[in-house]
């Protein structure tokens, strides 16, 4: 599946979703929903895909690694929004959530979601 397609398709799947990144192979691609409010810009958002988000999946997973079975996902409280990161096969898939967002349900629904629409990318 495309990026962009499944941008959009994520955007349609809940309201509660302001912004989706893929950074797959050394491509990003992001796009934020045109309702968004308390936003950030779209330089700091490149650095955080290409810089930030890498780093936090890597140094997670290590711990994880350790005695913690694994890494599932991170997420990042802001104080806008939510930041949940997965990392994918060659990459990391980052949604931003509205604040409102129910943290205990809706990361499982939008992976389970991904899942069904791009089998097996997930890591």
């Amino acid at each position: 599946m495309k990026p962009g397609t499944l941008i959009q398709e994520l955007f349609d799947f809940s309201d509660k979703i302001r912004y989706v990144a893929i950074y797959e192979n050394d491509d990003l691609v992001f796009e934020q929903r045109d309702a968004a409010e308390n936003t950030s810009s779209g330089n700091t958002d490149t650095f955080e895909e290409l810089l930030v988000n890498p780093t936090l999946l890597t140094l997670a997973r290590q711990r994880g690694n350790i005695d913690c079975g694994g890494l599932n996902y991170l997420i990042v409280g802001y104080g806008n929004f939510f930041q949940l990161v997965k990392s994918t096969k060659n990459g990391h898939l980052s949604v931003c959530l509205e604040p409102s967002s129910d943290l205990n349900t809706l990361p499982k629904q939008v992976f389970d979601f991904v899942e069904g629409k791009c089998p097996g990318w997930l890591d």
